[in-house]
């Protein structure tokens, strides 16, 4: 039996991911906004599930939670680090106060979770974190500039604390979801429309989206599964692509980055000092 520890667990992922783990024995520390979610869950697995409810966005808030799990647990063996959302947009349609929430959820929020977990995971000896990132941490779509700033910056961020936690017994696991129906297009947080971006790929996305002709392969339960199976792993890669399209849209991304690269190489050499 593991104990783990889930933020925003109270919808899409997080919720199946919780549902799942309790049913198969193990401890949740299920948080979020919103509490309601976990009404049954609660009266079915009693002292198995602990919830916890604030805005990743709260750093006091989210210590004071983390502080609590640990006490009440003793030990958490995977802390899933899911809250998120997107914002959808050009990156001229949205707002300076969007922008800013953006990042407080997807990047800095993240961020403070690892900060705030890693004085707990030192002491009881190693565990692992999981950060649900998306393929949106390798590739980019119009209309998403902002909600991949974020992804983007998280990866960043973990491959360096990897790095600095991996000699404590701590590692670090980053899971990329390509599109997945978990009603994350209808969570999205819209921008201002501007007719100027209507013949530009923006707008190919947007209607795409709308339409629904925006490809979603994925498949939550699978994806929630997979995710299990990762973090359960005897020794786990660092990154995990989950869905055909995640992995085929990395793949294109990586493999034209690295023809960039390569085309460059003999500007780079040049750079060097004699």
């Amino acid at each position: 039996m593991k104990t783990w520890l889930i933020t925003g667990a109270s919808s899409g992922l997080g919720l199946q991911m919780t549902r799942v783990l309790l049913e198969r024995g193990d401890c949740v520390v299920a948080t979020g906004r919103r509490t309601e979610p976990f009404a049954d869950l609660q009266q079915a697995h009693g002292d198995r599930l602990m919830v916890a409810r604030f805005d990743i966005t709260d750093t006091a808030a989210m210590r004071s939670a983390v502080e609590d799990a640990f006490a009440a647990f003793g030990r958490i063996d995977v802390v899933v680090s899911n809250a998120g959302y997107g914002l959808f947009g050009a990156a001229e349609e949205v707002s300076d106060a969007q922008i800013e929430r953006q990042l407080a959820t997807n990047l800095t929020g993240s961020i403070q979770l690892v900060r705030a977990v890693l004085p707990h995971l030192r002491a009881q000896g190693g565990g692992r974190i999981l950060q649900v990132s998306s393929e949106g941490g390798q590739v980019a779509y119009p209309n998403f500039s902002l909600y991949h700033a974020s992804k983007w910056g998280i990866e960043g961020f973990l491959e360096a604390v990897a790095q600095e936690v991996l000699p404590l017994g701590i590692e670090v696991l980053i899971a990329e979801p390509g599109p997945t129906a978990t009603g994350f297009a209808a969570g999205l947080d819209h921008g201002t429309v501007m007719d100027a971006y209507d013949a530009t790929p923006a707008g190919d996305v947007r209607r795409g989206v709308a339409d629904g002709s925006f490809a979603i392969k994925g498949d939550a339960e699978r994806t929630v599964a997979a995710m299990i199976a990762y973090a359960d792993e005897a020794a786990p890669r660092r990154r995990l692509a989950l869905g055909s399209a995640a992995f085929q849209n990395i793949e294109r991304s990586l493999l034209a980055r690295m023809e960039d690269l390569h085309a460059g190489r003999h500007v780079a050499y040049s750079a060097d000092r004699d």
